[in-house]
């Protein structure tokens, strides 16, 4: 009897699939393709019925109901005309004093301060305020890994022949938790990594690669990448 395990029936070539096993296989791959093509779309749909939904409570107030501006979708432009008021009026010192005694208030409000705060984080970093001047890489967590991580801060030497940066290593798929490092900049790997990508790319769990990630040492003061790590780039789907 032949062993089917053996090294040489394993390197024989499998005979090619049968008629239906290849409709199977290009119908199911049709299927799949198909839906990873649409979910962004479907999704994106259901998002805006969503909001258009609940925005539209407001259309109960007695001052909406019935009205001539009573009609679907004008709770979201209401929203937006309202939140348009409140950017120019942070705008302004008083503004900004304002928004400081509302925060203060809210967070030390049982309850209500925990949730506040939670959102208050998310929302801040969603919107990029924390100020990433570039992406880098580091070994991190041990040598020979690299993780990908945003220059948040710099600081130098007294003798300013060196520096240190400040690199925030986010957590996935969820960037408002993380790790923060101080490392010698001569010790980041520089990278061609824009910061709109590199957040698509931790958003997304490491499924939306960019076209090509560039890697070089580039020490301090060098205009020339020295110590070229390479390109790499994913392969073609």
């Amino acid at each position: 009897m032949v062993d089917q395990n053996s090294p040489e029936v394993l390197r024989q070539p499998k005979p090619p699939p049968s008629g239906p096993k290849r409709v199977q296989r290009h119908f199911q791959g049709r299927v799949v393709a198909g839906l990873l093509e649409l979910t962004p779309l479907i999704v994106t749909v259901l998002v805006i019925f969503f909001i258009v939904g609940y925005a539209d409570l407001v259309r109960e107030l007695p001052f909406i109901a019935g009205q001539p501006w009573d009609f679907p979708g004008v709770g979201l432009i209401i929203i937006i005309v309202v939140s348009y008021v409140v950017g120019i009026i942070i705008t302004t010192p008083p503004g900004r004093m304002l928004m400081r005694a509302k925060d203060v208030v809210l967070r030390n409000i049982p309850m209500v301060g925990t949730i506040f705060g939670v959102t208050h984080q998310a929302i801040t970093s969603f919107s990029g305020q924390f100020n990433f001047s570039r992406v880098v890489f580091v070994e991190w967590p041990r040598e020979g890994m690299v993780a990908m991580g945003f220059v948040t801060g710099q600081v130098y030497a007294e003798d300013g022949e060196k520096s240190m940066v400040a690199v925030y290593i986010p957590t996935v798929p969820n960037p408002t938790s993380g790790n923060m490092a101080f490392i010698i900049e001569d010790d980041v790997m520089e990278t061609n990594i824009s910061v709109d990508d590199a957040m698509k790319l931790v958003f997304s769990g490491g499924i939306l690669l960019p076209r090509s990630i560039v890697m070089a040492r580039v020490p301090l003061g060098a205009r020339d990448p020295q110590d070229y790590l390479g390109r790499f780039e994913p392969l073609p789907k």
